[in-house]
């Protein structure tokens, strides 16, 4: 028959784990807490016949005496410190601890900070990769956004600099001979690339790095990063509603726009290959926005995080 069983009660319990600690951490400063006696006499005895190590019924062998290690155990014991009593103010109750332990308590970091990201935003044309990036800024420290070198002529209203890099056919060409882009490619009869120096630059000043690009962009990035970049691909809410995006910019002519929208439904394919997908619904871009940076945050909390080098 089996008894119930019943658990040990809490102020008992405690006392009994507190003595096991005390006793771990004695042992820590003992090999031996309890030394044997100079000579020990051992019988065995068995029923009938020798036991398996050879001896007769009854037969007994004294094991040869061993040494005292009393005095040295005994200067161990000494070094061992008792804990402070828990009416100890708090700066003495600290010390005890530590001294009971036998070491001081690390003020390092419990964990190191978290690398400098690179974020890949993409998605087709007319979703809002711009301004998604642009309200990102305003909101966030520490990103920095890489400014793409492009051989298109400058649009009304953009800044070179802040929006491109505008140079020349003929100087684009010249950089990929130097091997200075990242990723390039050509992209509706124009070039783009992503600067290799801007991202090395920031991300030795601690900041997280955002690129924009296009699919064929993100799928260069993906052959050259693989998983150490977080890849995002922004949607419209529908497609109908991306469409009209589009019409409304007035930028480019009907066949133009007739390409775009055939190259978004192309690309709107490629979604899985993405890490991420985000929304960016008319009217809700801070939504967006905080959607893109509670994926920063989880990325940074990750136990294995991200490492890339360029």
């Amino acid at each position: 028959m089996s008894l119930p069983f019943s658990p040990p009660s809490s102020a008992p319990f405690s006392a009994m784990l507190l003595q096991r600690l005390l006793s771990s951490l004695a042992r820590r400063q003992l090999p031996s807490a309890f030394p044997l006696p100079k000579s020990v006499s051992t019988v065995i005895s068995r029923p009938a016949g020798r036991s398996r190590l050879g001896f007769a019924p009854g037969q007994s062998f004294e094991l040869p005496p061993m040494a005292s290690s009393a005095p040295a155990e005994d200067a161990r014991r000494s070094s061992f410190v008792p804990l402070p009593p828990s009416t100890a103010d708090k700066a003495t109750l600290y010390k005890g601890l530590e001294a009971t332990l036998g070491s001081t308590f690390s003020s390092a970091p419990s964990f190191p900070p978290p690398n400098p990201l690179i974020l890949v935003v993409s998605g087709p044309s007319g979703v809002g990769k711009d301004a998604v990036i642009k309200r990102l800024l305003e909101v966030r420290e520490g990103i920095h956004f890489v400014v793409t070198a492009t051989s298109r002529p400058q649009r009304p209203g953009e800044v070179d600099g802040k929006d491109y890099l505008f140079v020349t056919k003929e100087e684009f060409l010249s950089m990929i001979e130097r091997d200075e882009f990242l990723e390039h490619a050509l992209v509706y009869g124009d070039y783009k690339g992503i600067p290799k120096q801007q991202i090395r630059d920031s991300m030795d000043k601690g900041f997280d790095i955002v690129l924009r690009v296009d699919i064929q962009g993100a799928a260069t990035l993906r052959s050259i990063l693989g998983n150490l970049a977080v890849f995002i691909f922004l949607v419209a809410e529908s497609e109908e509603a991306l469409i009209k995006r589009l019409v409304a910019r007035k930028t480019e002519t009907a066949e133009m726009l007739l390409v775009r929208v055939a190259t978004a439904r192309e690309e709107v394919r490629h979604l899985k290959e993405f890490d991420y997908v985000v929304t960016n619904a008319e009217g809700k871009l801070d939504n967006t926005v905080k959607l893109v940076e509670s994926i920063i945050d989880a990325e940074k909390a990750k136990v294995h995080r991200r490492n890339v080098q360029i």
